[in-house]
């Protein structure tokens, strides 16, 4: 096996399989039943965002930090936000007492057996609608607007982005959360891939684009460092016809 057929053969494995989207699919259609009979019409939306509907998010298998985001709009503003927590805590206790809840920052974090939800409490704002931030304050956001801008990212790009996203996202989650998250899909979408046509050489412009002496964390640093280490040694051992000491080095960047 290549460089470049392992790692699409790893890219094809970081999606969710047939029966964890049933599964899925199944959790959500339960939540938005219960939260329409707990709220009523003291919810105004309710709706899945973020990687998930991105085709980025990872199985729980490849990260277990992998999750659904699902925003509650609640009808009635003038509230402070922990007041709307601590409501969609209350619903969580009543309907998933036997699972692990907890506040995490500015969502309220409900832990199934298969798969992980962000209960995230909004208000509908002018332009589109407010969240909680991570010091308490309301933010205003678009939770969907990325989504437009990665797919158009993605078609130009020889529908390369979403794999590679999901492989530096792999990466990222087997080595502690270098990087944010929705953060790094964010940068590589605005990145440059110049003549790359293949997996191989989209996933090895991320890593030529990261910067160690930009980021102030040691540990993250030697992280960065290392992937890249990986890279040249993989690239050299391509030039020097050695492919399976190639296809060696890359698992150590992308393990099985």
């Amino acid at each position: 096996m290549s460089v470049l057929s392992y790692l699409e053969k790893r890219a094809s494995a970081a999606v969710l399989s047939d029966d964890e989207k049933r599964s899925i699919n199944t959790s959500i259609t339960t939540l938005r039943a219960r939260l329409t009979s707990y709220f009523g019409q003291g919810v105004s939306e309710q709706f899945q965002f973020g990687s998930s509907t991105r085709g980025t998010i990872l199985p729980r298998k490849m990260d277990e930090g992998s999750d659904i985001d699902y925003m509650i709009v609640f009808s009635e503003s003038g509230y402070t936000p922990q007041t709307y927590l601590d409501r969609v805590k209350r619903f969580a206790e009543t309907y998933y007492s036997r699972s692990e809840i907890k506040q995490s920052s500015p969502t309220i974090v409900l832990e199934l057996n298969h798969i992980k939800f962000d209960l995230v409490p909004a208000l509908k704002s002018y332009s589109a609608y407010k969240i909680v931030g991570r010091d308490g304050e309301w933010l205003e956001t678009n939770p969907n607007d990325f989504n437009e801008t990665l797919t158009a990212k993605n078609n130009q790009e020889l529908s390369k982005i979403k794999p590679t996203i999901r492989l530096v996202k792999f990466w990222n989650a087997k080595n502690g959360y270098v990087f944010d998250s929705y953060s790094l899909e964010k940068w590589i979408v605005g990145l440059s891939y110049g003549a790359c046509i293949n997996q191989t050489q989209y996933l090895f412009n991320v890593f030529d684009n990261l910067n160690p002496y930009s980021i102030d964390t040691q540990w993250r640093r030697d992280k960065v460092e290392r992937a890249q280490k990986n890279i040249a040694t993989v690239r050299q051992y391509e030039q020097d016809s050695l492919p399976y000491s190639a296809e060696e080095e890359v698992k150590k960047l992308i393990p099985e």
